[in-house]
């Protein structure tokens, strides 16, 4: 068998002839009011987006939304609710029965309501294990589409990063859809 060298060099050797790489601009969609078509998006894949109003505690917010919820886990400075800390875990396996996870975003993408989350935690299982997730965005970092998206993203600064669009489902052959397989059962965007 042959290694990846060897066979890149036997495919340049049959190379007859080369061309530069085209030069392609692709324009995505865009919209007139990207807040609104994100929060119909977040809806249409089974999650939520809320707007801040005005001087509205975000900590009340989200008390009224999962009243339910014992177990909270937060590292952002501004979330006063938070019971735990995803910074103070070793061990990622210590992080059972998270009721809800909340943490911030970074962009969101207008066209199919997802958003980048960047690892600014240290268990970034958070974003996976918790019951229900709350993910704060500013609603000025929503943009129209992934071409967009793509290009604000900063790969440099984290190590880790996942864009989330509404809760966890899979589907079987039969058409039978499940929510929460494999993640959260639930997604609320709050968009300050």
């Amino acid at each position: 068998m042959a290694t990846k060298e060897e066979f890149i060099k036997t495919v340049r050797h049959h190379i007859i002839e080369q061309f530069e790489m085209p030069q392609i601009q692709i324009k995505g969609v865009e919209y007139a009011d990207k807040i609104s078509q994100f929060m119909e998006m977040s809806k249409g894949v089974g999650g939520q987006a809320i707007l801040l109003e005005g001087d509205k505690d975000v900590n009340v917010v989200i008390r009224e939304l999962y009243p339910d919820a014992r177990k909270v886990c937060s590292n952002v400075p501004s979330i006063s609710i938070a019971t735990t800390s995803p910074d103070q875990f070793d061990d990622p396996h210590q992080m059972r029965e998270i009721d809800l996870g909340i943490i911030e975003g970074e962009i969101g993408v207008a066209e199919n309501g997802c958003v980048w989350v960047p690892q600014n935690v240290r268990q970034k299982v958070v974003y996976f294990v918790s019951e229900y997730l709350v993910i704060l965005l500013d609603r000025k970092k929503i943009v129209n589409n992934m071409h967009e998206a793509y290009r604000d993203l900063n790969f440099s600064e984290k190590g880790f990063g996942v864009f989330i669009s509404g809760p966890s489902k899979t589907a079987d052959i039969e058409q039978s859809l499940v929510v929460g397989a494999h993640g959260a059962k639930g997604v609320t965007v709050i968009l300050k």
